[in-house]
């Protein structure tokens, strides 16, 4: 299976300037049989999200789906949404997939990162290991906090960061859309400046990124991320959304 490259454009409705564009690539990995990430690029709503999908051929892909599925409803309506209705629609899509597994007997979820835009804001919720970054003048900043059982030992000082992706327990997340009636979503708003790149990525790509990438052409440096975790580990799916942010209002 290949990349599948999505670019899109948001236009500033008052002058018609573009204030921010925005490539996503989805790749199955080198091993799993099939891909459970599902992206939501939409930069004309300035909406993002990724979502990482848990449960295999109990339809982690289903419920990765769930998410873009609600996402894709909220903005393509009239109204202006805000980020209060971002946040609805993921504790709705969460609901969508606990009725699925009540119904099947299955135990599906989706850990996700997603963000829209406001001003020289980036407002950002997420469940789980999927991660949100700024990229600024090549240097790559976090802007989450895992939800993870080797997050919680590192916070605690019982592991060291650089351990964390050799544990046993390194893909066992505690907060997930479908697992509980509560999403448990955690949110932040950070400062963009023009120039400034939002990257929301699954944790086939977080665990081979490193702390500096190169300048470039969007769709370039997307490639060479995907590329990148290809060569270094390849196991898991591979999803990254790739946003610039080139004239803030």
């Amino acid at each position: 299976m290949t990349a599948m490259p999505v670019e899109r454009l948001q236009a500033d409705l008052n002058n018609s300037r573009p204030v921010a564009r925005s490539v996503a690539r989805s790749h199955v990995g080198l091993v799993r049989a099939i891909n459970e990430d599902r992206v939501f690029d939409c930069a004309e709503a300035g909406v993002w999200a990724v979502a990482d999908g848990m449960g295999g051929h109990a339809g982690g892909d289903l419920a990765a789906q769930a998410v873009v599925d609600r996402l894709r409803a909220l903005t393509t309506g009239p109204r202006t949404i805000g980020f209060t209705d971002m946040l609805v629609a993921l504790g709705q899509a969460n609901g969508d997939i606990r009725q699925r597994n009540d119904r099947l007997g299955t135990d599906a979820g989706a850990t996700v990162v997603a963000a829209m835009i406001d001003g020289s804001r980036a407002h950002i919720a997420w469940a789980g290991d999927s991660r949100a970054y700024r990229l600024r003048a090549g240097q790559v900043d976090l802007l989450t906090h895992d939800h993870s059982v080797v997050q919680e030992l590192v916070d605690a000082g019982l592991l060291a960061a650089e351990a964390a992706e050799r544990h046993p327990q390194a893909h066992v997340v505690t907060r997930a859309l479908g697992v509980d009636d509560d999403p448990r979503l955690q949110t932040t708003v950070v400062e963009f400046l023009p120039g400034d790149r939002l990257l929301l990525c699954s944790d086939g790509l977080s665990r081979s990124l490193t702390g500096h990438v190169g300048e470039g052409e969007l769709g370039l440096i997307a490639d060479q991320m995907l590329a990148g975790a290809l060569c270094r580990d390849g196991s898991d799916n591979i999803s990254l959304i790739l946003a610039e942010f080139t004239g803030l209002a």
